[in-house]
């Protein structure tokens, strides 16, 4: 039976089966939805276990870090509390001494002031009193010279102690320079980085408390900060300027014509001012010399103006100075003064090999006699404008190969003038043979014929010269890059991953020295294997670390200064010394 308005029930519960399909459907798809989220969140969940247990790890690694820290300031105090009563017992003898002295003085001048009183009853005895005042105070004039003299004496003796117990060690000095903050320090790594995170990373966390000692400000969400200090032979301030840095490099070249090789390396993250300290602001940028503003240069430029200076006070014709520029880019040496059959300057690749004295060499590698500074810069500038370099978010001329300068000095003197000991006639035998291997058979004729004893008259007399031969290395290291913050990709990105493993390997080489393993991996890199001789013991090595003072790069100075501590604490032994004559300027 129907009921009334001739609708049936049937097309009402259709809908009404319809209705409840669809909520069927959503809420399948609500249970569809959940379980994904519930499943990503379970994801989440791990990924946070695993955070955590990253996190515990690394409490722990710093809690043994924190330990053996205190292990060596432990060691430190008690050498310094060692050292401070020796101190005190020279100061208490020395005061006794003075005590002693005074009151003998005192005793004297009693005497001879009742000498004199007495001396009034008679010309006679008071002159003899004063005599005799006059000479026991001349004795007591002279005793406290002698005494003023000694002490002097011996704090003379205690500088040259000290100096002379880092050459014997064969320590590598090394100087810390902190770089004020720069414009690109102020961009953010990113659209997506906070405010607050952007405002922190701008904040100075390193810097020099005294000359030598670098505080570190090191701070962590969530964590107490802590401050860690680093100890160097010299610290420079974000004000010191070039000339100071300088300052501190020149005495090395002294050494280097007394008959050391000496090495000089920049190291640090890329952006951290280590091409501006090796070379300043214009062949860093503009590959060009100002000469107005001399003040900005770097201390290659500087080192070579006084290594002529000093070769000026020498006897003429005694020396000559060559020049090579290499890069190792993509762990790969290239020369980069080599010419083709035109005359075209354009970097060939060459090889490292090691001689039958265990010596580092480059076959055929190109160089250039020079006469005076002016010659060197434009030997350098032709090789800089080859040296390879690519922009990155961190630096926009950031360069992408280590490059290495040498300087070497040939000493010529007459036999007459030389060592006769067999020990030094092997070593300027070996030396006359690395000369009239490496000289080069073809010069440009301007730098020949203005070059000291490069005259075709002293090159057919070179037999009966004896020739020895010191060499300074200028490297300017390629900064270790953070893939993450520097944004490079494709070829800059395999340029990193090469300089990143030539610094490691430079690190394994300084490690492997300290521990005095029986095998140091110097050709793991052909960076170390063409710095062999330099780092391994053979000549005075300094390194020059530069740090970024913002707390963006805190990570890359940690990692800096940690390596410079390291390498302060290698001991390679006394650095050998050329057996070069004793030279007197002829008027």
């Amino acid at each position: 039976m129907r009921p009334r308005g001739g609708i049936g029930p049937g097309p009402v519960w259709a809908q009404r089966v319809r209705q409840l399909e669809q909520r069927a459907r959503a809420q399948e798809e609500r249970i569809i939805a959940l379980e994904t989220e519930n499943a990503a969140l379970h994801l989440k969940l791990a990924a946070y276990q695993g955070w955590a247990g990253r996190s515990v790890n690394e409490i722990l690694q710093l809690y043994s870090a924190h330990g053996q820290q205190q292990k060596l300031q432990s060691s430190v105090v008690t050498h310094l509390h060692e050292a401070m009563k020796r101190l005190k017992q020279d100061m208490k003898s020395l005061h006794s001494f003075a005590l002693e002295l005074s009151k003998d003085f005192q005793r004297q001048y009693k005497a001879c002031l009742y000498q004199v009183l007495t001396a009034v009853q008679g010309i006679q005895l008071q002159n003899e009193a004063m005599q005799m005042f006059q000479m026991k105070a001349f004795d007591l004039e002279q005793s406290l010279q002698e005494v003023t003299e000694r002490y002097e004496r011996e704090k003379q003796k205690r500088r040259a102690l000290h100096n002379s117990l880092v050459e014997l060690r064969g320590n590598i000095r090394v100087h810390c320079r902190i770089r004020p903050a720069l414009p690109f320090d102020h961009a953010a790594a990113g659209h997506s980085i906070s405010q607050d995170r952007h405002r922190n990373s701008l904040e100075n966390v390193a810097y020099a408390i005294d000359d030598e000692t670098v505080l570190v400000k090191c701070s962590r969400p969530g964590h107490a900060p802590i401050n860690k200090t680093f100890q160097f032979e010299r610290v420079y301030s974000v004000t010191e300027t070039q000339d100071t840095v300088f300052a501190d490099v020149a005495p090395l070249l002294t050494s280097l014509l007394d008959g050391y090789n000496v090495c000089i390396m920049a190291y640090g993250q890329t952006g951290s001012g280590k091409t501006y300290t090796m070379l300043g602001p214009q062949l860093e940028k503009n590959l060009t010399f100002v000469d107005e503003d001399e003040s900005e240069l770097g201390i290659i430029p500087r080192a070579t103006q006084e290594l002529f200076r000093l070769i000026s006070e020498k006897p003429p014709e005694s020396y000559w100075v060559e020049v090579s520029v290499v890069e190792v880019y993509n762990n790969e040496i290239f020369d980069l003064l080599a010419k083709d059959s035109c005359g075209k300057v354009f970097g060939i690749k060459r090889d490292v090999v090691t001689t039958r004295e265990g010596k580092s060499d480059v076959p055929l590698l190109t160089y250039e006699t020079v006469a005076n500074a002016s010659e060197f810069l434009h030997v350098v500038l032709k090789g800089l404008q080859l040296r390879v370099r690519h922009p990155t978010l961190v630096h926009a001329h950031s360069s992408r190969s280590h490059l290495v300068v040498t300087l070497t000095i040939t000493t010529i003197v007459s036999g007459d003038n030389f060592g006769t000991s067999c020990e030094d006639e092997q070593i300027n035998q070996r030396l006359n043979k690395e000369v009239s291997c490496t000289y080069p058979q073809k010069r440009d004729s301007k730098s020949t014929s203005s070059s000291r004893a490069s005259s075709p008259a002293q090159l057919e007399a070179a037999e009966k010269l004896k020739q020895a031969k010191t060499r300074l290395q200028l490297v300017d290291l390629a900064g270790s890059e953070c893939v993450g913050m520097s944004g490079v990709t494709g070829a800059a990105l395999r340029e990193t991953s090469f300089i990143n493993r030539s610094l490691s390997a430079l690190a394994d080489v300084l490690a492997a020295i300290a521990e005095q393993r029986s095998h140091v991996p110097y050709r793991n890199s052909k960076l170390t294997h063409l710095l062999q001789d330099s780092v391994g013991g053979d000549a005075k090595l300094l390194v020059m670390l530069c740090i970024s003072p913002s707390q963006k790069y805190l990570t890359e100075s940690m990692q800096s200064l940690g390596f410079g501590t390291r390498a302060r604490q290698v001991q390679r032994g006394q650095i050998k010394k050329r057996n070069l004559p004793v030279l007197s300027k002829t008027k």
